[in-house]
């Protein structure tokens, strides 16, 4: 195969991809630069990028135009994206604390028809996301900066049961246990967690 054919492959596969992305614009500031004659103004964006299916980024941009400040911003957190694992395509697998500076931040994963229970910059992330049910409340600082990247430190921290299964060397019911309701609910949980 010719070089130029794997490189137009390439090319296309990655289009694909950037088409099922969606951006959501969380913010937009005017900054100042001080210089010699006075102050120049810029902006400044912050985007939050995912195609709702378990992929998510940030990132933020500075220029002297809006729309050059947020395509600064959407290229930087399409190249900072993570994986995030998803109970049944829906919630988070278990609950989870994430600090960054003065944000703390804390999700718990949610029943279905729950919906998406956050403020904020987090909506946006979990909307990118395509987590549909999740409670999160945001601790301490509403500088939307530091919540995303409180966020997004416990996101990465966020671990799938089969994961935890595989470095342990055991299977997903191990992991689970026998719960109260009996071999009936434990069956029911170790399919949903293997669906994963």
């Amino acid at each position: 195969m010719a070089r130029s054919d794997r490189q137009d492959r390439g090319r296309n596969e990655r289009n694909r991809e950037d088409s099922d992305i969606i951006e959501k614009l969380v913010g937009i500031n005017r900054v100042a630069k001080v210089v010699k004659g006075g102050r120049r103004f810029g902006f400044a964006a912050i985007v939050i990028v995912g195609d709702q299916r378990g992929r998510v980024g940030h990132g933020a941009g500075k220029a002297r135009e809006v729309p050059e400040a947020i395509r600064k911003a959407t290229e930087q957190a399409k190249r900072s994206m993570i994986r995030v694992p998803l109970r049944e395509g829906r919630t988070l697998h278990h609950d989870i604390d994430g600090r960054y500076g003065a944000g703390r931040v804390t999700m718990r994963s949610a029943p279905a028809g729950t919906g998406i229970i956050a403020g904020g910059p987090m909506r946006a992330i979990f909307e990118a996301l395509g987590v549909h049910d999740v409670v999160a409340k945001s601790i301490g600082t509403s500088n939307p900066h530091n919540m995303i990247k409180a966020t997004f430190e416990a996101l990465k921290n966020m671990q799938a049961p089969r994961s935890i299964a595989a470095k342990r060397g055991k299977k997903v019911a191990e992991i689970f246990g026998r719960p109260v309701g009996g071999e009936a609910e434990a069956d029911a949980d170790v399919a949903a967690a293997a669906s994963e």
